[in-house]
This record gives C-alpha cells, structure tokens and sequence, in this order.
C-alpha cells in the first residue's frame, strides 16, 4: 500500500511519549503493537498486512498532538480502532478477482516473456538512478542478503546507520514504494511507446 501522507518528522517521538513516558518500554510496546496490528491484517485476509500497519501508524502520526490531549485510555485501543476502519476500507480498494479457468488465454511466447523481463530490468534500473545517493545505497544494501544472512545484515545496517532496525524497515518501505511507483509509470510508457 503506497503511504501518500506527509507525517510530520517529531511525530514518532510523539506517538512513543504517548505509548509510555519511559522511551525504553515506550519501544517495547511500539514494537509489539506494530506486530499485532499486522497481525490482524493478516487474520482479516488483507493483501498487504505491513503497508496496512504503516498506514496505521502515518494516520496515528498526523493526530498524535491533538490524541495525546484528547483521548482517555490505553492509546493501542485507538491504533486499533484505525486498524479496523482501514480493514473495512481495503476491501473497496482491492480489485474483483475473475476466475480464468474456462478461459483462452493468448499463448505467450518466450520472446515476449524475455522483452517484459527486459524493460522491468531497464525500468527498475532507471528508477534506481533516479533516487538520491544515500536511498539507492540504502535500498541497494537492505535487499543485498537472504534468509538469516539478511536478517543479520539489515541489523548491522541499523546500527551504522544509527538508527533502529524497525526504523530502518519504514525508510525502506517508503523507498520501495516510491520505487515501484516509478516503475509502473516507466512500465506504462514503454508499454505506449510500443
């Protein structure tokens, strides 16, 4: 789910302070929610159970200031709450799904397969030069490993790049999202242009 939300940059902090006073169970909490909310993304069948949670969180964010002064209770009710108005929403967003069982579908040859892969690679690479230094580095480094190799790298990447490793997964989702908008439109083009 692509995030199309300024959130203001002191918000985190905001959301933490309103979490808990002490930064540290603050943390600790922020985390766990972060993993029930996706959680229940997941037990609802959603496509996208982490773009669903970040958008949880953006919608927080942009309240945080007026929630903190205004709502009575344990602040994850309203996490929550937001969760379950993006659970009724995602359903008008997600396209109906057709079944192509009795369907002719035209043959695809391996020279066609071969040219889409081929304008994906020539998109994603112009996409990637597009992006600044620092996020191409950035998203380069954090799709570099796999399996416990990549868990291992990306904790490594957090701590040179001081930050956190949840920290970290937001700035690549966000470098991700703008990169995959910048390759269907690249997609759409070459498409036309042919």
């Amino acid at each position: 789910m692509p995030r199309n939300s300024e959130v203001p940059p002191e918000s985190f902090n905001e959301i933490l302070a309103w979490l808990n006073p002490d930064r540290q169970i603050a943390g600790t909490i922020y985390v766990q929610l972060r993993h029930d909310l996706a959680k229940i993304f997941v037990w609802n069948k959603c496509a996208d159970p982490e773009g669903l949670t970040d958008e949880v969180m953006d919608r927080v964010a942009r309240k945080v200031l007026h929630l903190k002064e205004t709502f009575e209770g344990d602040p994850r009710l309203f996490f929550y709450g937001v969760a379950k108005n993006l659970i009724k929403e995602s359903p008008k967003k997600v396209k109906t799904h057709v079944s192509l069982d009795d369907t002719d579908l035209p043959a695809i040859s391996a020279t066609d397969i071969d040219e889409t892969a081929e304008m994906r690679e020539e998109c994603l690479n112009s996409c990637l030069q597009s992006l600044s230094s620092e996020k191409r580095a950035l998203i380069l480094a954090y799709y570099a490993k796999e399996k416990q190799a990549k868990i291992d790298h990306r904790t490594e990447l957090a701590q040179q790049l001081g930050t956190s490793v949840e920290t970290l997964r937001v700035r690549a989702h966000r470098i991700r999202a703008t990169l995959e908008e910048c390759i269907l439109r690249c997609l759409k083009r070459k498409a036309q242009g042919k």
